[in-house]
């Protein structure tokens, strides 16, 4: 039986910023002024926004408007920010391997929603 992956936040953080070199180079040359970051677990107003069930985990979330969304005239705001939490991902995954997909998954999923997907055109 496989253990449940043990991996360090500083680690955890290198395998997002891995999963985001690994996306192809024509979307990675739309990600400027994308924030994306490592939080441990969700808040209520994530499972709120994202309207998850409480008894569901939530693995990331995109805070902001999508790309198909800005306008010229908008006023600067803060960029929009990927988020990958690190506590659900550890407490699904039965393995390592199956965590490291899981982080990469979730950050293709959450760049979907930053250039204008919503969860139902997903491909996966």
């Amino acid at each position: 039986m496989a253990r449940p992956p043990r991996i360090p936040p500083r680690e955890f953080e290198r395998l997002v910023a891995e999963a985001l070199e690994t996306l192809p180079e024509p979307f990675r040359g739309m990600l400027e002024n994308v924030a994306v970051s490592v939080e441990e677990e969700p808040t209520d107003e994530d499972y709120d926004e994202t309207r998850t069930p409480d008894d569901e985990e939530l693995f990331g979330i995109y805070r902001g408007p999508m790309r198909t969304e800005h306008f010229l005239d908008e006023l600067p705001s803060l960029p929009p920010e990927i988020v990958v939490f690190r506590g659900p991902i550890l407490r699904c995954c039965r393995t390592n391997r199956e965590a490291v997909r899981e982080i990469a998954d979730t950050v293709r999923h959450e760049l979907g929603h930053y250039f204008g997907l919503e969860d139902e055109e997903m491909p996966y």
